[in-house]
Formats: structure tokens, C-alpha cells, sequence
């Protein structure tokens, strides 16, 4: 210990970008060859669904402070927009498709955010609803967006680019692992530039960021539309990577609650916290069923799993919430500072 203690100070010298490139190397090239069907299909491509959605979502209410219930709306109109574009323009590239979708849920972003200019907190949350309410009803009373099919439910399209084909589990994995790579690194950019300061003088005081010069209005709006285009993006990676399917079912109001769930416990304002509370969404139900089956055998069914999913969740939401407002993103903060005190008194 003495001697990692004694390399400490060189450690903690090296430049920031070495760990997101180490991980960035595992993610390319260590998990395709070690993963299995399994780990990719039940826990990569929903954890990387989910995280861009909680990073899109972080933009709109852990920076900018506005609340939103209808993440899982905006992932719909991105997933069902990315379908119909790829269905009725014969040649458009994924890529085009994908950017399509993001600004077509975009637009419905900024739709529903007008609220925002006159209400705020809960107000603007409830009004929110309206969206999530309104595109699930708009998606099923109207066939064309599901291209008239008898059931609401469709096939996701092929995966091609340029002739490269990601429709395996590997590929999708890669292709979905790329998508969410290029998009947080932007939104690194954003967070860091004068519109994140934005959004964060208007969340603090929106009285004081008017004094100051930042056009509260414009950047309100601003921050759903970024918001959304994420958003969207999201629900295509949800619909097209993980689901293999478009259907009104996959983006319920459920969805909308799990995305605001994983900023919670991840961390408000945090690139990272997006990320941390995806996976623990994502794996805790899977390690819950584990050791509920181990316990109690065939009693744990699936009802039993997704009441003590919600109970658990809840309890750890309003802990969160009371001890720890900062998320996960904290908590690993204060235990890297506190082992690294460790070796240096070591």
C-alpha cells in the first residue's frame, strides 16, 4: 500500500481524458469478444437506451430546472418519426433518419414547452402529462404512423450503413455504443459552453439571469428542444436496437417515470449521474429476481418481482431524495476522495 501511496500524486496528475479513453477501449473492444447474446439483448442495449434518454432529460431538468413527465412521449414521436421516414423516403441514409427523428421530436419539445414560459415546478410538470397523453393517443387512433398494421405493432427496419450491417447483437450493440458516444460528447460541449450557463443561471434565479442578459424565454425553450432531439434519439436506439419493435406500449407513462427515477438516483446536473442510475435501473431488477427466486423459489413470480421493484425503487428514490440529493454521482465522489486519503496517510 505504500507503494501506490507513494504513486498517488502522479496518479492523480494524469490527464482527465485516460479514463474515458480506457473505458471507451474496453467498450469497443474487450466487451464484443467477452459478451454474451445475453448480456447485450438484457443489460447493455437498455442501459444505453436509458442513458441517453436520462442524459436528454438532465439537460431539461438538472441544468435548465424544468420539470418534464414526458420523456417517454418524446421517445415515441423520435422512435415512430425514425420508422416512417426510413419507410416512406426509399434511399435516406440511417444516419439522416436518425437526425430526422431527433428534430421531429424536437419540434414537438418545443410544442409542449410553451407551458414553461408561464408555469413553473409542478405546474409545469402536470402540464408536461399532456404530452405523454396526447402522442399515445395520437400514435394509437391514427394507423398511418404504424404503417396500418392491425395490432399498432411493427417490425424495426434493418441497420445499415454504408452497406455495414448492425443488425446482430454485436452490431447493434456497437452501433448503439457509437450513437451514445458522439451525443454525450456534444452534450459535454454544451454543458460546458455559454448556453449550459445558461441553463444554469435560469434554473438558479430566473429573476437574476434576466438582469444579468440571458433571454430566460429563448433559453427555456432552448433546453426542451435539445432536450428532446436527445430524447428522441433515445427512442429510436430503445425501438430500434433493443426492441426490434415500434409500438405505442414500449414509451408508457411508466417509461416517463423510470427516466426521471434514474436522474434522481444517478444525480441531477451530472453527465456521469445519467449513466450510474441507468445501470442500477437496469441491473437491479435482474439481480432483485435472483435472489428473490433463491429465497423464495416459485413464490417470487413476476407480479411478486414488479411490486418489490417499485417498492424498493421508491424507498431508494426518497432516500436519495432526503440523504443524498446529489445521486450516485456524489456518493463515488466521496468514496474515491476518501480512499484516496486513505493511501496517503498510508
Amino acid at each position: 500500500m505504500s507503494a501506490i501511496a507513494a504513486n498517488l500524486p502522479t496518479l492523480q496528475r494524469l490527464p482527465n481524458w485516460i479514463a474515458p479513453a480506457i473505458l471507451l477501449a474496453v467498450a469497443y473492444l474487450g466487451v464484443p469478444f467477452i459478451g454474451t447474446n445475453y448480456l447485450f439483448e438484457a443489460i447493455l442495449l437498455p442501459f444505453l437506451a436509458l442513458s441517453l434518454a436520462a442524459l436528454g432529460l438532465n439537460i431539461l431538468t438538472g441544468y435548465a430546472g424544468q420539470v418534464s413527465l414526458g420523456s417517454a412521449a418524446f421517445m415515441a414521436v423520435g422512435a415512430f418519426a425514425a420508422y416512417n421516414f426510413n419507410l416512406r423516403i426509399v434511399g435516406l441514409p440511417l444516419i439522416v433518419t436518425i437526425l430526422l427523428a431527433g428534430s421531429a421530436a424536437a419540434l414537438i419539445g418545443i410544442v409542449f414547452g410553451l407551458p414553461s414560459l408561464r408555469l413553473k415546478g409542478f405546474y409545469l410538470a402536470v402540464s408536461t402529462l399532456a404530452a405523454q397523453f396526447f402522442v399515445q393517443w395520437a400514435l394509437t387512433k391514427f394507423s398511418w404512423f404504424s404503417n396500418d398494421s392491425a395490432s399498432g405493432v411493427i417490425d424495426a427496419p434493418a441497420l445499415s450503413i454504408a452497406g455495414v450491417s448492425f443488425n446482430g447483437p454485436i452490431g447493434r450493440y456497437l452501433f448503439a455504443l457509437t450513437v451514445v458516444v458522439v451525443v454525450t460528447s456534444l452534450t459535454l460541449r454544451l454543458v460546458g459552453s455559454q448556453t449550459g450557463r445558461n441553463f444554469i443561471a435560469v434554473r438558479d434565479n430566473e429573476t437574476a439571469a434576466r438582469i444579468i442578459g440571458v433571454p430566460v424565454l429563448k433559453t427555456k425553450l432552448l433546453a426542451f428542444s435539445i432536450s428532446s432531439f436527445i430524447i428522441g434519439i433515445a427512442g429510436v436506439l430503445w425501438a430500434f436496437t433493443y426492441l426490434r419493435t415500434v409500438e405505442p406500449a414500449g414509451f408508457d407513462l411508466d417509461r416517463s417515470f423510470q427516466i426521471l427515477f434514474i436522474i434522481i438516483i444517478g444525480g441531477l446536473a451530472s453527465i456521469r449521474g445519467a449513466f450510474y442510475g441507468a445501470a442500477l435501473i437496469v441491473v437491479f431488477p435482474l439481480i432483485l429476481s435472483r435472489i428473490g427466486s433463491f429465497l423464495l423459489g416459485d413464490i417470487f413470480d413476476s407480479g411478486v418481482l414488479d411490486m418489490s421493484q417499485r417498492v424498493i425503487l421508491g424507498a431508494l428514490i426518497i432516500l436519495f431524495l432526503i440523504l443524498e440529493p446529489d445521486g450516485l454521482v456524489a456518493l463515488g465522489d466521496r468514496s474515491r476522495a476518501r480512499i484516496g486519503a486513505v493511501f496517503r496517510r498510508s
